[in-house]
């Protein structure tokens, strides 16, 4: 018996003790064992559950704060399930979903993990990357820094090296301490043990900042109403069809002609980012990275209890916890307060306010569609297209000139003469309007620090950051470090399964590194974004009710489970639950599909139920 056999039947006697001696002592064996709940709360903690929860709060306050504990906990119900026939059967899920199920759905349910993982794997390195340059080494690592400086005197001021040089050096620094926690999973159970501490130390300190930063604002001037956050935990379902409450006086402000419009908006905004919401509490990859680890550490029946418990202390509620003080944080600082640079703002030395290239985009896409009933379709189109401005131009240009054009820098002036005419119409619209606007555009990680640093500075404006930079920019480096390590874990586990080899050692450390292609993540994101974003989110939705279903399935397959095949109150509990899970997500996945997708979002996955449905019909015509 190796090392490895005696610590993995030492902690089977241990447990089997401890639940003959009683509940308080088997707690203690649960602590003490616990691993891969953790692992899947590292993973859920990343820039997508930031940035969900972030928009949660500025949209509609702390009324939505039972969103995503909700959707994790249906999340739970299903990996409760898979924990149950792991255990039950210690076959590797993969496979047995291709014999047992279908193969159609496993092979998909592989291939969208894997392709998750390197894709969702880009903006957590550039999420680092940010907060590394704006708020925790800016000296260093920011636009003026001493590495750009240096840079740009060694390979000239105009070299991709000089602006690049700490993107380059912070990607291949993450890059190397994340293989080097990841690969340290496959060094035995010491390995196993360290890796796991290393991802608990990294939640801890997740949910230890972005906690103290709303303990620091219940001490502030303003305080915290705690009864409105609490009420925030109990579902209203209202926000599906109703702005929520905090919007009625900006709403009355508008003309009744333009209410509706708004109305719409809001509502529309909050479907959006309670769905988005929701799909980044538990994603497709996670299913998979859940029954691999627990078949790394070998546990079997006597373990059951403890998934569930390891789920619910390792996974819930530290998700819960850093969740919502991100949704109190922006909440309370952002909600229903217009962005800057929007309504005629001028500095401290009478300069106007100028907003974000990213921000503007985003405010006069929202006010196009009102522009548009303003001034009539026609003439949007006509405005639009920039047409009149060119004909303008070019009347004032001289026709010398004109007639030196091709037509393809033609088409880029009226383009950009037309986005100019709409920009321009859009800041004559009345007031209250563009104030709506204003509030309702999408904020980032930045956004939020810049308004903490000025919450908690004295009456001479210093001492914010530390609030601000420092501990806000550790909470989200360590939500990007133990996400991207997950990834990376989870594109080896789903490596070995395609090609067939064993889990563990160099074919799953070289597996592994898969997931590097994040670090291209701070030079291509925002092209990657449109590209690759859109396409792996409807992928990875519409297998996520999918891979429920599949594991639904394996649930109730009696030449899977066998004996373990539950029973009579049990079986209808479990199904109940599982139904309610697996539907849930259906809707979500259904319309994000609409909605990202289109008609070849919704064509994609009718071929692939088809194909499913083929095989299995031609599997049962063989047997």
């Amino acid at each position: 018996m190796t090392d490895d056999d005696q610590i993995v039947e030492a902690n089977r006697q241990m447990l089997v003790e401890a639940q003959q001696r009683g509940r308080g002592p088997t707690l203690l064996a649960y602590l003490k064992l616990s691993g891969p709940g953790w692992l899947q709360s590292a993973i859920t903690l990343g820039g997508g559950s930031l940035g969900s929860s972030l928009y949660l709060g500025v949209l509609a306050g702390v009324s939505m704060m039972w969103v995503q504990p909700l959707a994790m906990i249906l999340g739970i119900i299903m990996l409760s399930a898979i924990a149950y026939i792991t255990t039950s059967t210690g076959e590797r899920p993969f496979r047995a979903i291709n014999e047992h199920v279908n193969p159609v759905l496993g092979w998909s349910w592989a291939l969208a993990s894997l392709a998750a993982n390197m894709v969702w794997c880009l903006p957590q390195f550039a999420l680092a990357d940010a907060v590394l340059e704006q708020n925790l080494l800016p000296d260093v690592l920011g636009p003026d820094g001493t590495l750009g400086q240096w840079a740009a005197a060694t390979y000239g001021a105009e070299s991709w090296l000089a602006a690049n040089a700490a993107k380059l050096a912070i990607s291949l620094t993450i890059l190397v301490i994340t293989i080097a926690i990841t690969w340290a999973y496959d060094s035995g159970s010491w390995g196993i043990r360290l890796y796991e501490w290393a991802l608990k130390l990294m939640v801890a300190m997740i949910v230890l900042c972005f906690f103290g930063v709303v303990v620091k604002m219940s001490f502030t001037d303003s305080g915290l109403v705690w009864s409105d956050v609490l009420r925030g935990f109990v579902p209203d379902w209202r926000a599906f069809t109703e702005p929520s409450r905090t919007f009625q006086p900006l709403l009355d402000a508008v003309g009744e002609k333009n209410r509706l419009f708004w109305v719409n908006t809001i509502v529309g905004e909050q479907r959006e980012v309670m769905i988005s919401a929701a799909a980044t509490a538990v994603g497709i990859n996670m299913t998979f990275l859940f029954p691999y680890s627990i078949l790394r550490k070998r546990w079997t029946r006597e373990f059951r209890g403890l998934a569930v418990f390891d789920l619910a202390t390792g996974m819930f509620i530290p998700f819960v916890l850093a969740t919502s003080c991100v949704i109190i944080a922006s909440a309370t600082q952002l909600h229903t307060k217009p962005v800057a640079g929007f309504l005629d703002e001028t500095d401290e030395a009478g300069n106007d306010v100028v907003s974000s290239g990213k921000a503007r985009a985003n405010y006069i896409k929202l006010l196009k569609p009102l522009l548009e009933r303003e001034i009539g379709q026609q003439a949007f189109k006509q405005l639009s297209s920039g047409q009149a401005e060119y004909a303008r131009f070019s009347a004032s240009a001289g026709s010398a000139i004109i007639d030196q054009l091709d037509a393809e820098t033609v088409a880029k002036i009226q383009a950009d003469l037309g986005a100019r005419a709409v920009a321009d119409r859009i800041d004559r619209l009345p007031e209250p309007d563009r104030r709506l606007a204003a509030v309702l555009v999408k904020r980032e990680g930045a956004d939020l620090a810049k308004s903490l640093k000025r919450l908690f500075a004295d009456e001479e404006g210093k001492g914010g950051d530390l609030f601000a930079d420092v501990i806000f920019g550790l909470g989200v480096l360590g939500m990007t470090l133990s996400t991207i390590t997950l990834l990376m874990l989870v594109s080896g586990f789903v490596i070995c399964e395609i090609f067939g080899l064993p889990q563990g050692g160099w074919p799953h450390r070289l597996g592994c590194l898969a997931a590097t292609t994040g670090a291209l993540g701070p030079f291509v994101w925002g092209q990657a974004s449109f590209y690759l974003v859109v396409p792996t989110s409807v992928f990875g939705m519409a297998l996520l009710p999918l891979a429920y279903l599949t594991f639904f399935l394996l649930m109730n397959q009696r030449s899977l489970l066998g004996e373990d095949l539950p029973k009579g109150g049990k079986r209808v509990l479990w199904n109940l639950l599982m139904a309610v899970a697996a539907g849930t997500a259906s809707a979500a996945s259904g319309w994000i599909v609409w909605d990202r997708g289109g008609i070849a979002g919704v064509a994609a996955v009718a071929v692939l139920l088809l194909l499913a449905v083929i095989v299995q019909v031609r599997r049962a015509a063989a047997r």
